[in-house]
């Protein structure tokens, strides 16, 4: 039978692709877009900006920063290095999908992608900046490349979590020209380095009313997930990855630091009982995490560590995550 026997939490952020020099540039899209308090609750900046304490000041200074940045960068090469010894024959990865293949016409709470291969499409845009280079590193730099699938699994997948009685929305292929998004990408290209790993991608819309799945769903599909794993007939061995979070765009460290928590300690009650209403926007994404906790729920969590990416005076950023569960 297959076996789960690495499990991965990484954020996603752009922050992450950018130097720790255009940190504090986010406030050019921090001030305009539609902000959310910690509670959930629409806010602007600026009223962010009059409600941000006195750490904040701190946190933004420069060469906090950059400690906070090395420390990122060092946490992403581990999470490579583990992906790299692991002898995987499969990694199941858990992300959200931001109008990037499925939009308004059809927004999927959950789906399984179980086509041979995966696009990954070079960004189409001619503007060069800051914001650009940062989000081209999700993506391939000169032509399409066609990342593995493990269809077989996919496949399996699909019919085992049916069967749990799970309504999973499931597609063999992608609309031609169009390619995987940020949170798929930001694993191909950011921690498996082109490595040619099969994959199995699981999309889960945590972003976007009125069928986002409740954190209650999420755990239990992992964990239907960890069982469809260990009746599939073939002798691999896999990993899951939950790509995406912590909070953001406002800095939520008690929440964060729950999460983790609740992770460390196999608290299950804790993650199924996140307040429904803290999970929207950008905070949205550890529902990706809450499922691979579900799966995961087999292996020790080994290693964690919280970074709270703060990037300006009102306190907006995100939470940087980052998780290891293995056998030891």
């Amino acid at each position: 039978m297959a076996k789960i026997v690495l499990g991965i939490g990484v954020s996603h952020t752009p922050m992450l692709n950018a130097p720790v020099e255009d940190w504090p540039r986010f406030i050019e899209r921090d001030e305009v877009r539609k902000n959310l308090d910690k509670n959930g609750n629409p806010t602007t900046y600026d009223d962010l900006l009059r409600a941000a304490g006195p750490d904040v000041a701190d946190h933004i200074k420069p060469e906090n920063m950059a400690i906070r940045h090395l420390s990122a960068m060092d946490n992403l090469q581990r999470i490579r290095d583990a992906l790299a010894n692991a002898a995987l024959d499969a990694l199941i990865i858990v992300g959200d999908d931001q109008n990037e293949l499925y939009g308004a016409q059809n927004t999927p709470c959950i789906l399984i992608y179980w086509g041979d291969t995966i696009p990954n499409v070079p960004l189409d845009n001619p503007k060069q900046g800051w914001g650009t280079r940062m989000t081209a590193r999700y993506y391939e730099s000169d032509v399409p490349r066609e990342y593995p699938v493990d269809a077989k699994l996919a496949y399996h997948l699909i019919e085992h979590l049916v069967d749990a009685e799970f309504d999973i929305a499931a597609a063999s292929s992608i609309e031609p020209g169009k390619g995987e998004g940020h949170a798929f990408g930001f694993v191909h290209n950011r921690l498996l380095n082109g490595n040619e790993l099969p994959v199995v991608p699981v999309f889960m819309n945590t972003y976007f009313p009125p069928n986002q799945a409740s954190p209650r769903r999420c755990y239990t599909l992992g964990q239907a997930i960890s069982q469809a794993v260990t009746d599939y007939p073939s002798n691999i061995r896999v990993g899951v990855i939950a790509s995406g979070g912590l909070s953001h765009f406002t800095v939520d460290e008690d929440l964060d630091r729950g999460v983790l928590r609740a992770l460390k300690e196999k608290d299950a009650a804790a993650l199924q009982s996140l307040p429904v209403k803290k999970l929207n926007g950008g905070s949205s994404e550890i529902r990706n995490w809450i499922c691979a906790a579900g799966a995961l729920e087999g292996l020790p969590l080994a290693w964690s560590d919280y970074q709270p990416g703060y990037r300006t005076p009102a306190g907006t950023g995100t939470g940087l995550g980052f998780a290891i569960w293995s056998e030891g």
